[in-house]
């Protein structure tokens, strides 16, 4: 009776642990993009921009798409025209288009209560 018990927790926890992965990028990331565009919207041509490279020598590139693309090169009938460490900006026929490596996370300011004058600690004289 004992074997059968640790036979099925074996396979239980084997199986859940090939369903849940941490590091698996989120699902409508793995799926392909259609022309109609990602995440409903549909402006930006089914564009996404997945890595961005900045080497001390050379040209940056930017991973669109699963494509390396150069600054200054075509992908999909736009040029890679600007490119930093958050966003890729394309120009094409229909305009501009900026591609975000983080499109769904929005940032905050911070706002601490109070600020303390540097090497104090409260408390101390």
């Amino acid at each position: 009776m004992k074997l059968i018990v640790i036979v099925l927790l074996a396979l239980a926890s084997s199986a859940f642990a090939q369903s849940a992965d941490p590091t698996r990028p989120p699902a409508n990331w793995l799926s392909p993009v259609s022309g109609g565009g990602a995440a409903g919207d549909g402006a930006d041509g089914g564009f996404r921009l997945q890595s961005v490279l900045m080497p001390q020598r050379g040209k940056p590139v930017a991973v669109i798409g699963g494509k390396p693309v150069a600054l200054g090169e075509k992908i999909g009938g736009a040029t890679l025209v600007r490119l930093n460490e958050h966003e890729a900006v394309l120009q094409g026929a229909d305009g501009v288009t900026r591609l975000y490596l983080t499109p769904d996370v929005q940032k905050q300011m911070i706002v601490t209560p109070g600020t303390r004058k540097a090497g104090q600690v409260k408390g101390l004289p």
